[in-house]
């Protein structure tokens, strides 16, 4: 069973857990990719609907809980080649920001351009149902249409790449 990193206030680790372990009093880190192609497309995931958080939902390329001897930088990896089968992707950190709410997590943001058609990546059928190029437009209109359709935390990640 893999074990959860957890933190303090100030993303400073304090220990670890299992996951079924964690409660609403623990913070822990989370790793999620914006991905845009050379046409400046970005690519979402609706995730699967056998995930605990936010079942059926869409959200970055690819997100994950970082683990016990990891960094953030090593699960993004590890998390694009299982879930949308990518290696060896130029990475760039982006933003970190501190989600509240239902779950407390940091949320460290990463983006790289992928220039691939959607039928040359391999999705994870277990964590991801469906990905899609969106163009940035069609993004706002579905979000301000239907929050309810994204994870609980998109608000934030559009904030962050400035289309909120």
């Amino acid at each position: 069973m893999a074990k959860i990193i957890t933190v303090d206030e100030n993303d400073r680790m304090i220990g670890w857990k299992e996951r079924k372990l964690l409660n609403t009093s623990d913070i822990y880190r989370v790793t999620a990719l914006w991905a845009t192609n050379p046409q400046e497309k970005i690519l979402l995931a609706k995730r699967a609907l056998t995930k605990k958080h936010d079942p059926g939902k869409w959200g970055p390329a690819v997100s994950g809980t970082v683990e016990k001897g990891e960094k953030y930088s090593e699960n993004i990896a590890k998390e694009t080649e299982e879930e949308i089968g990518l290696v060896n992707c130029n990475f760039k950190k982006a933003d970190k920001v501190r989600i509240f709410g239902k779950h407390a997590f940091f949320l460290q943001l990463f983006k790289c351009t992928i220039d691939k058609n959607l039928n040359k990546l391999i999705i994870q059928k277990e964590e991801v149902m469906e990905i899609r190029w969106f163009t940035k437009d069609e993004i706002k209109k579905i979000f301000q249409k239907d929050p309810g359709s994204f994870l609980t935390c998109f608000e934030k990640i559009l904030k962050v790449f400035d289309l909120s």
